[in-house]
């Protein structure tokens, strides 16, 4: 978008803009490092594809570190994350330059779990700073799993639902990626593995033992095209009726 358009665009407060944030982590030997960036990005053209004024922001694609309960940690190469402070301050600063182009609405659409106390905190950040200024700014923070409904959840996952924290590299993330990116997903690779348990604590440094070799938190195996899709239909769709 070249920058007459894009001031046209959003000129006024005329849309809202939609940033996704990610991060660049393992996903196990069967899947590509970047999910947590093309699912939230896929989602959010998605979602401004079928609403009127939105722009989809370039998507951030460095988030905070993986952590062996949610991500399986920083032992694997390839996993690149930055500190909770420095994603906070990266963030809020990427916001104010919107802000200063007279944009006033915001849906940073998360695709990373580790990620979300600090996104909380550069929103919160943006507000206080724009009110001492007298300018009203409003940010909506998600994470598209929290869309997905317990009907979906039972289809997808007939055998059961481990939670969300053991999803990392599994069903929801393969089947995702297999409907949208097939060619980053190589199913002869995938590891079959039983969700992994872990102590109700978080030690450091941290136990790369209590992470499974393969870097999933549970199997990608039941994984498919066509619960990738009914996921992503009903995370946009839960997107567009809220903030559409």
């Amino acid at each position: 978008m070249d920058w007459v358009s894009y001031r046209e665009a959003t000129q006024n407060g005329g849309c809202k803009i939609v940033l996704p944030i990610g991060a660049i982590e393992q996903h196990g030997p069967h899947m590509s490092l970047n999910p947590d960036v093309l699912i939230p990005d896929h989602i959010a053209e998605q979602v401004a594809h079928q609403c009127d004024h939105m722009l989809v922001a370039p998507s951030i694609s460095y988030g905070y570190k993986s952590q062996v309960k949610s991500g399986a940690g920083n032992f694997f190469p390839g996993t690149t994350c930055v500190s909770g402070d420095a994603l906070e301050h990266y963030v809020y600063d990427v916001l104010i330059a919107y802000v200063e182009h007279g944009n006033r609405e915001f849906i940073l659409i998360n695709g990373h779990f580790e990620n979300s106390m600090f996104l909380c905190e550069a929103a919160d950040k943006l507000v206080k700073q724009c009110r001492l200024r007298n300018i009203e700014v409003r940010v909506y923070l998600l994470s598209y799993w929290d869309f997905i409904s317990e009907a979906t959840i039972t289809k997808v996952f007939p055998e059961g639902f481990t939670g969300w924290a053991v999803e990392h590299g599994g069903v929801l993330e393969t089947s995702i990626m297999l409907n949208i990116y097939p060619q980053l997903v190589d199913m002869s690779k995938a590891v079959h593995i039983e969700p992994a348990q872990f102590p109700p604590y978080d030690v450091f440094p941290s136990d790369a033992s209590w992470v499974p070799q393969s870097g999933t938190l549970s199997s990608p195996v039941p994984a498919t095209s066509e619960k990738g899709s009914l996921i992503l239909k009903e995370c946009i769709a839960g997107i567009i009726e809220h903030l559409g």
